[in-house]
């Protein structure tokens, strides 16, 4: 029988993170190890992409533990409920009793959802934060290790799932305790094969994460610490990253960075850039971590008036400001570094290959639609400044001028300031 999570005290925390965190160059060798301690029968879910690349040492470490293996490689970029479905078809049809992901966040919420289909009635769709509201899930996951691949989605140490529901093009959200891996595998010389590209937009996906847990009208003192480490941390290392892949010092820190902000959402929330974020990618077939960073600056410049004190604090850690600075003056400067951050990684360049974005008169009859998918997500609700339908489809418009527009000065990476 699965063991009954006690319901918190009113006023107190809940702080969540990984069990086991194995940490370091060559970390996946550990995999087999610690799936032993759970199980001795593991569906492997991945990308075809990044099984390819890293499958087969996977595997090998699972096999030479005694522990047989299942593969499920069909997971999309955004996981789609199909995908969910037939990973849990093959689980239940091999009678597995393990989860191992390879990859990000699309295979781990591939493999968080599958669990929850495993020890649980009902459709993914069920249990999704709209239907079911926050900690929906009523009975804990079989056993997950999640061996990570990235330096963005921070997903390994979470309570969320993103699902995309491709029938009506719109990605739902689903949030547990019970989905938190038991054990997150974080080896940097997996991510020197990710590519230019996706060390992008992991990354800046990552500093989302971190800034919208610091800014969240749920944060708190553990979250702040985790949020504060993570954003000097991606701050420094993430263009170093991004410059030269094989710097394995700076895949480290990010790895860690990642980590943080990890832990740092999943123990407060995130907020307006990840409610836009989520039908932007639907639409716009945009991955999450570049919607999310395509946002950023945007909703950072139309927040700061809310929480002056805490945007100063990011403008700090970025060392754009200082203590001299009066907060109202080094918290406009927090937008203005992070929208230069964007523009030196080249980020807006990435929609010529990753999205399809409509000309601006399609692009503005939905979005009245994807503003209200925002609003109905709850997480603009976590903004420190809440924001109005209207203004939401106006920071919309203002993202395709300023960004999704070919003709816009992002996409032709000049580095001017937030309009």
């Amino acid at each position: 029988m699965q063991p009954e999570y006690p319901t918190p005290a009113h006023g107190t925390r809940v702080v969540v993170s990984p069990p086991t965190i194995v940490l370091g160059r060559e970390a996946v060798t550990n995999v087999g190890e610690y799936a032993t301690l759970h199980g001795s029968k593991a569906l492997v879910i991945a990308t075809k992409q990044i099984f390819d690349i890293h499958g087969e040492q996977v595997l090998e470490n699972l096999n030479d533990a005694g522990i047989e293996t299942v593969t499920y490689t069909d997971v999309r970029p955004d996981p789609t409920v199909t995908n969910v479905e037939e990973a849990h078809a093959r689980w239940e049809a091999q009678d597995c009793d393990v989860i191992v992901t390879i990859g990000g966040g699309s295979s781990i919420d591939t493999g968080k959802a599958v669990g929850v289909l495993a020890t649980n009635d009902g459709s993914i769709r069920e249990f999704a934060v709209d239907e079911a509201g926050y900690e929906g899930v009523p009975n804990p996951i079989p056993p997950l290790v999640s061996v990570n691949t990235t330096a963005g989605t921070g997903s390994e140490a979470t309570r969320s799932i993103v699902v995309t529901d491709s029938e009506t093009s719109t990605k739902f959200l689903v949030v547990s305790e019970h989905v938190v891996p038991d054990v997150a595998i974080e080896d940097p010389e997996l991510t020197v094969s990710l590519p230019q590209n996706h060390t992008a937009f992991t990354g800046i996906d990552a500093l989302t994460h971190a800034i919208e847990a610091f800014v969240s009208v749920k944060s708190h003192g553990v979250s702040d610490d985790y949020a504060r480490s993570a954003i000097r941390r991606i701050a420094t290392w993430f263009p170093k990253a991004w410059a030269n892949g094989e710097n394995i010092e700076a895949r480290t820190e990010m790895m860690i960075g990642q980590l943080q902000a990890g832990q740092a959402f999943t123990n407060s929330s995130v907020a307006l850039v990840h409610g836009m974020a989520r039908p932007l990618g639907a639409q716009l077939h945009i991955p999450h971590g570049l919607a999310n960073a395509l946002l950023l600056p945007y909703v950072m410049e139309f927040s700061a008036m809310a929480a002056p004190e805490k945007f100063a604090e990011i403008a700090r850690l970025f060392d754009v400001a200082d203590d001299a600075d009066p907060d109202q003056v080094a918290a406009r400067k927090a937008s203005d570094a992070v929208f230069e951050l964007c523009t030196d990684v080249e980020l807006a360049s990435y929609l010529e290959d990753f999205g399809e974005v409509p000309g601006r008169e399609a692009y503005r009859e939905v979005v009245p639609k994807m503003a209200q998918d925002a609003i109905e997500s709850g997480s603009p609700a976590n903004n420190p400044r809440k924001p109005t339908k209207d203004e939401i489809e106006g920071l919309y418009i203002d993202l395709y001028g300023g960004s999704l527009d070919p003709d816009s000065s992002r996409r032709s990476n000049t580095n001017s300031s937030v309009e």
